[in-house]
């Protein structure tokens, strides 16, 4: 029975200093087996993993044999040999085998969740707002191999590349002036990796000598930009550039597009999940790679920009079909209608149906071509801009006149009211871009490292990541901080994505700063928070602490071996 069984965990390199360890949140511990989370669950696991926890599962023994004695013995005789067999049959028999079944549902149950919260977390990644079509330049930070820059156009196309060292601050910043006035950048992207801070101090500093209008410096996220920097798809894309400035590339455009650059990624190198390494890999490749495909069909691709990655994403395409657009799409010098992507090769008529949707082309000889509506349907549209006595060009973006058409005249057996709706409703607004608008954060000059904060100090950061226990926000120190899901707003909160979302400015105030374990507490509620006993745990996963050492009302977790009222156990 599930309600009496716990889990106990304790130490198991007796040797090490507790308070060194990532897990001494998990020594002497102990919580029941139907309700413990997931990100705890697999924090035990990675803990067992790497030599520094046991675990197992502890049930009321006496209860259960008693149990089973009463429905083996009954009015048999021979009680006593009875009794011994019931207690050797549970004790040899039955709790291996109970115990390996419920760690095998313990390990589903938890990859699950983490699976699904990867999975939601990337979505609002991919959907983070888009800068445009501007011109940027990139820098990759770094101390001892330097600065890497690379100057993007508007297209995204690399125009220019260097090195600079920031211990020659003269030379940095005569070529960062030198670089604006040439290439005159809109936006400066910059690496929130090593060395962030001091080469965005810099970057300001040398931008205070030119003259307004100035580019924007915005400070970017870098994960997987050194995946991407070492993949085959970098090498194919730039086969003549050095791998580091492959990584400004990406930083560039990743501000640009962020869902056409990071495509380019595993998602699994992108670092906005929890414990993602330690989960079944194929499932979550599969969670993955369909969150993916639908962010990428919901804001749709311009087919004669689109690279080979972003493509293979569109319904219907695949990565061949995709290396064969590109193909074709450069031959032909690009595409002037939809319709031409029938000359594909290999590009069948369904796999026509399924893609032509999600494809735009900007300019196209038909004045549909460049939204979301589909091919089939430009008919359609046709008819109700002739009734209407207009040509159909008349008709895109006049949300007065298609308000009062009525779309019951058009519903047909192959056509419903809710198609014609959602067909107007582009048509008052064709290729409208579903993400939010671009607006860059601001992260306070004074601050660069973690010593530099101080509890009570209100800062403007920005949501990395979302976990089950809370989330974690970028303030510019190089350390994320977390916001435990208590602290989260003013209200009970269940579920963090509730309140907010990966890549969201939000206003935090610093709670409690561990230098020690590197971990950051931070509260977005408007009152004065009460600083945690535990810290913060660390963005790369690290072990959170139980909610009774994290949370300062969260129930006292009973001693190891007694038996909760509410379930099971780990100790």
């Amino acid at each position: 029975r599930q309600r009496h069984l716990t889990i106990p965990c304790e130490m198991c390199i007796r040797d090490r200093k507790s308070d060194e360890s990532k897990f001494k949140d998990y020594f002497e511990f102990s919580e029941s087996l139907g309700t413990i989370p997931s990100h705890r669950m697999l924090a035990i696991r990675r803990g067992e993993t790497e030599g520094e926890l046991l675990w197992r599962i502890e049930a009321p023994v006496e209860d259960i044999t008693t149990r089973l004695q009463q429905e083996i013995i009954g009015r048999r005789k021979a009680v006593q040999q009875l009794t011994l067999v019931c207690t050797d049959t549970y004790k040899r028999l039955l709790a291996p085998a109970i115990e390996v079944e419920l760690r095998v549902e313990l390990k589903t149950r938890a990859d699950d969740e983490a699976i699904t919260i990867f999975g939601r977390n990337l979505e609002q990644l991919l959907l983070a707002s888009p800068a445009g079509e501007k011109r940027v330049i990139g820098l990759d930070p770094g101390f001892r191999t330097g600065v890497k820059v690379a100057v993007v156009s508007a297209t995204g196309a690399l125009v220019h590349t260097d090195t600079l060292y920031l211990h020659q601050e003269d030379r940095f910043a005569g070529a960062v002036r030198a670089m604006v006035q040439r290439f005159t950048p809109e936006l400066i992207a910059i690496g929130n990796g090593t060395a962030s801070r001091e080469t965005e101090t810099l970057t300001k500093a040398a931008l205070r000598e030119l003259d307004a209008p100035r580019p924007q410096v915005v400070v970017v996220n870098e994960a997987g930009a050194s995946v991407y920097s070492a993949s085959d798809l970098a090498r194919q894309e730039f086969p003549e550039l050095d791998v580091s400035l492959r990584g400004a590339v990406s930083i560039a455009r990743r501000l640009q597009d962020p869902l056409a650059e990071l495509v380019k990624i595993d998602p699994k190198s992108i670092g906005v999940g929890q414990y993602q390494h330690d989960v079944h890999q194929p499932t979550l490749k599969a969670r993955l790679d369909e969150t993916v495909e639908i962010c990428v069909n919901r804001v749709g691709v311009e087919v004669n920009t689109a690279s080979a990655a972003l493509l293979s994403y569109v319904a219907g395409i695949g990565p061949s079909l995709a290396q064969a657009i590109v193909a074709t799409r450069d031959a032909a010098g690009g595409f002037r209608a939809r319709a031409q992507l029938r000359d594909v090769p290999r590009l069948g008529a369904k796999a026509f149906e399924q893609a032509a949707g999600f494809l735009r082309v900007r300019g196209g000889t038909h004045p549909l071509d460049a939204s979301a509506v589909h091919p089939e349907r430009y008919a359609l549209v046709e008819r109700i801009a002739a009734d209407l006595g207009l040509e159909t060009s008349a008709l895109i973006g006049n949300e007065r006149l298609l308000a009062s058409v009525d779309l019951t005249r058009y519903v047909g057996d192959d056509v419903g009211l809710p198609t014609l709706e959602d067909i107007r409703a582009e048509l008052a607004k064709p290729g409208r871009d579903p993400r939010a608008a671009f607006e860059a954060p601001a992260f306070r000059d004074d601050l660069l490292e973690p010593k530099d904060l101080k509890p009570g100090m209100v800062l403007e950061g920005v949501v990395t990541n979302i976990v089950a226990f809370g989330a974690f926000v970028d303030v510019g120190v190089h350390q994320d901080g977390l916001v435990h899901v208590s602290q989260l707003a003013d209200r009970y909160v269940k579920d963090p994505n509730d309140v907010v979302a990966v890549g969201q400015k939000v206003k935090v105030t610093v709670v409690e700063v561990d230098l020690a374990r590197q971990r950051i507490a931070l509260t977005m509620k408007s009152g004065a928070p009460a600083a945690p006993k535990g810290g913060a745990p660390r963005r790369d996963a690290k072990p959170p602490a139980p909610p009774a050492r994290a949370t300062p009302a969260a129930p006292a977790i009973p001693a190891r071996g007694t038996i909760a009222k509410n379930g099971m156990r780990f100790t």
